[in-house]
């Protein structure tokens, strides 16, 4: 059951991976650090007034696929065919709708896709040329696909294509620029929400972890709220999100020790990557097994905290 009270909690995070300091100029740092405060100002702009963890998710997300630092809309990484193709789903956990959309090539805002797709639609997931239709069809901001073309990911396809000339020999990208975002509201109800451009030189139709309910979202009132990131096909074998709800729910564990037991298992698949939580009661956690996370904290009345490598 929801509880109300004036508290509200909004995590973030922008992937996980080799996201080391040496690797990283300052000028990488510190837009990714404001990118990541621009998403948190976002949701707690909408959670400071008594709004929903839906919208507050929705907002940060927003944010983040607009913001070429991620690989989330613009800035989303390109298929081995060199297009773009853009994953999300959403969740609420008051009532336990959801829903998602893979493989979309012309909406700005994937995310929103997904959030139309659970509260305009009877299904849960629309893929390919049909999401794409009905994202236009209930008036979503629509783009050509170069709007989510930068020249960086075209050079990393480049690279990519280059080093991995065997069809299907996939090493595990850098990073993974999934973005996510988690919300607890004043009203005690939960929300997650993911969105991603997948991996870099991914074979046609491939499909991760972000748009499937139970890998790499999910919220459920009850436990917890979930996003993931990471190599997506492990995410999916493990059930991650679903997994550490569960964990939560039938164990009585608490959001950092479900989180980490469910990361440690995932490794153990092979699987490495990060998750952001955010429990019933407002306590936020991140577990990554990775050398870092972009990721940010707000909760009301105390001061927005971002963070990029493991040891901080």
């Amino acid at each position: 059951m929801a509880s109300a009270d004036d508290n509200w909690t909004l995590v973030i995070h922008g992937g996980a991976g080799v996201i080391k300091r040496e690797k990283m100029t300052p000028e990488r740092d510190a837009a990714v650090r404001a990118a990541l405060h621009e998403a948190l100002d976002a949701g707690s702009a909408v959670l400071d007034k008594g709004g929903t963890a839906l919208d507050a998710v929705e907002a940060a997300i927003r944010v983040l696929e607009d913001n070429p630092n991620f690989n989330a809309g613009r800035g989303a990484v390109f298929t081995a065919d060199g297009k773009n193709e853009l994953d999300s789903s959403i969740m609420d956990g008051a009532t336990r709708q959801a829903g998602a959309a893979a493989g979309v090539t012309m909406t700005r805002h994937p995310i929103s896709l997904a959030r139309a797709v659970m509260e305009k639609s009877p299904h849960v997931m629309l893929a390919g040329e049909g999401a794409d239709r009905f994202s236009s069809d209930n008036g979503l901001e629509q783009v050509d696909p170069s709007w989510f073309r930068t020249e960086e990911r075209w050079q990393q396809l480049q690279a990519f294509k280059a080093k991995h000339q065997a069809e299907g020999d996939f090493e595990r990208s850098e990073k993974y620029g999934t973005v996510g975002a988690v919300a607890r509201d004043s009203h005690g109800n939960l929300a997650a929400g993911t969105s991603t451009g997948g991996l870099t030189g991914k074979l046609y139709g491939r499909v991760g972890d972000s748009p499937i309910i139970g890998a790499g979202t999910y919220a459920d009132n009850r436990a917890c709220a979930v996003s993931a990131t990471g190599a997506g096909e492990y995410y999916i074998r493990e059930g991650v999100a679903h997994e550490i709800c569960a964990r939560m729910r039938f164990l009585g564990e608490g959001p950092q020790a479900a989180a980490d037991k469910v990361q440690e298992e995932t490794l153990a698949l092979g699987g490495d990557g990060g998750v952001i939580v955010v429990s019933a009661d407002g306590t936020p956690a991140f577990s990554f097994n990775t050398p870092g996370m972009y990721r940010g904290v707000a909760r009301k009345g105390a001061e927005a905290r971002v963070a990029i490598y493991g040891d901080e």
